[in-house]
């Protein structure tokens, strides 16, 4: 029987996390669950976020998946009044969805890549935040954890419109946590650098690009979803009480560079 470990006091929080069907998302759910939270795991694709769900449970923690697209403000919207509903509250909210749109040079970025990059990285976090804020004030508080990427520090060539998105999360962040701060509300953000997961092969497109990144940090290697999951854990726990409006970057090193 799975025992949660407790180490950062989430038992029985209530947990939203987005993008939860794989990767950083699935390994956060797992991770809050472990913890003894509530997890609601969302994600656009039913089949890997139910098997995500499914995981939780037969582990022995609590968690049950919600079909969302973090595009559309309406199914943002329903999952935080689903949390409410059903739990009487939202306590903590890890807004992990994202793309990397389609990466080429600056003259050949088109509107089709510009809408769909901000609509899923930026405004999907504006609505998210804008819902749960408003839920989280009327019970007393709450935690949320925005995923930025270190792409929000530096610049990226052939990723202008990702890197801009990903600025803009953390633009949001921190007008959010001066905004409520002061109501018990903290709002936070994670910044990865190339971490091993789904997403990165596709942004990599082949092993050997891949490999040449995480060889240029100073770890010398990929992150793991499970230490980004641990970032996004501290973040949302008592443990960060004095956190808000800051940028945790988790990149091997690589922009100390």
């Amino acid at each position: 029987m799975h025992t949660p470990t407790l180490g950062f006091g989430l038992r029985d929080k209530v947990v939203l996390v987005t993008g939860a069907s794989s990767g950083i998302g699935a390994a956060s759910a797992a991770a809050f669950a472990r913890e003894g939270a509530i997890v609601l795991a969302a994600a656009r694709r039913a089949a890997e976020g139910e098997a995500v769900a499914a995981a939780i449970r037969a582990d022995g923690g609590q968690a049950r998946f919600l079909q969302a697209d973090v595009t559309r403000e309406d199914d943002i919207r329903r999952l935080v009044e689903t949390a409410v509903a059903d739990y009487g509250r939202l306590d903590v909210a890890f807004n992990n969805a994202g793309t990397d749109g389609r990466f080429s040079p600056y003259i050949e970025q088109d509107n089709a890549n510009y809408e769909q990059v901000m609509n899923t990285n930026v405004r999907s976090v504006f609505w998210s935040m804008k819902h749960q804020i408003a839920a989280m004030l009327k019970s007393g508080g709450g935690a949320i954890v925005n995923n930025a990427s270190m792409g929000a520090l530096i610049g990226f060539q052939n990723a202008a419109v990702y890197v801009a998105s990903k600025h803009a999360v953390m633009g949001l962040t921190k007008t959010a946590a001066l905004e409520y701060f002061p109501q018990g509300i903290r709002i936070n953000a994670v910044l990865p650098g190339i971490i091993d997961t789904p997403f990165q092969d596709r942004v990599w497109g082949d092993e050997a690009s891949k490999r040449a990144f995480a060889d240029a940090t100073v770890a010398g290697r990929s992150g793991t979803p499970q230490e980004v999951a641990s970032a996004a854990l501290f973040l949302a726990s008592e443990h960060a009480s004095f956190f808000s409006g800051q940028g945790l970057v988790m990149d091997g090193g690589y922009v100390t560079q």
